[in-house]
């Protein structure tokens, strides 16, 4: 799903308004809306309202930009002076498909608060490279789609940070979180994103990722899982629970608001009935591509 109205996510609409037509599908992220707040998902998914980008969700782009960037160099080179190089065109390649974003972030390209945001994605860059020597890596892909159905029917959609292949076909799946590293609760949610990776992976390849691996760059801490086949069944049915739940909300629009903690950083809170808001009419189910990811989630 494309969240329109973002700079981020206006130009991904333009790209996908020439692609094929593609049936629903479920992300991890918009999987998460729908359990955190049935009418959230809703907002992003079906009415696809506007929501303003911030500097730490492009922030988080920009360094997963660099971060693809980087193994495109021969391992030797992959230095953290290299890294910090790439800062720069990276940024310029994301502006230039993005026109709008820098206006959404700053006044224009002379504010001097960029050359300090600049700097702070060149720092999570260093904590990179103290969880990881990427001159000893060679991933098999970068930002990989990954779309399987399930034998309920349900679709999979989503994208990899890292995939990692050793020699003897094991796989490990790695995911760049530019936030610092989650609570208890957070995790499960952390979580829930990287086995929803596995499942796609385990009904795409026949193999369960041996490791399931979360690198928070902010506080230069580690999450590694190791997922059993039984789990990921087990986990299959979740979403098949999930999709359920939304397909039957979308036959009626009848998507309830989850008022929490939440809601305070929540763009939409002015349109929730759980805060005296009116919701805007329901335009009814989407016939494509609700729930992919935008580009700020994965970051």
């Amino acid at each position: 799903m494309n969240t329109p109205g973002t700079a981020l996510d206006v130009a991904a609409d333009d790209a996908a308004a020439v692609r094929p037509r593609r049936r629903p599908a479920l992300s991890p992220s918009r999987a998460g809306d729908f359990k955190q707040c049935p009418l959230l998902y809703r907002f992003r998914a079906i009415d696809r309202l506007p929501e303003r980008s911030t500097r730490a969700q492009v922030r988080g782009t920009l360094v997963h930009a660099v971060l693809e960037r980087l193994y495109e160099l021969p391992a030797p080179d992959r230095l953290p002076a290299a890294a910090r190089d790439l800062v720069a065109p990276a940024w310029e390649a994301i502006r230039a498909e993005y026109p709008a974003l820098l206006g959404e972030l700053f006044t224009d390209a002379d504010d001097p608060a960029l050359p300090a945001w600049l700097e702070s994605a060149g720092a999570l860059l260093e904590s990179y490279f103290r969880l990881e020597d990427p001159r000893l890596l060679e991933p098999e892909s970068r930002e990989l789609l990954v779309e399987t159905e399930l034998a309920s029917g349900v679709l999979l959609r989503g994208y990899v940070d890292r995939l990692d292949v050793a020699p003897d076909g094991q796989l490990r799946v790695v995911d760049y979180k530019t936030g610092t590293a989650p609570r208890e609760v957070s995790e499960a949610r952390a979580l829930f994103q990287m086995k929803f990776y596995a499942l796609a992976l385990l009904q795409l390849r026949g193999v369960v990722p041996a490791q399931l691996r979360l690198l928070y760059l902010a506080d230069v801490e580690a999450l590694t899982y190791e997922p059993d086949e039984e789990e990921l069944r087990r986990f299959e049915r979740t979403l098949d629970a999930i999709w359920l739940a939304i397909r039957t909300a979308g036959e009626t629009g009848d998507f309830r608001p989850n008022r929490g903690r939440m809601c305070e950083w929540c763009s939409h809170k002015a349109l929730c009935p759980a805060w005296e808001g009116t919701p805007p009419a329901y335009p009814g189910w989407p016939q494509e591509q609700p729930g992919e990811e935008t580009p700020a989630d994965r970051a």
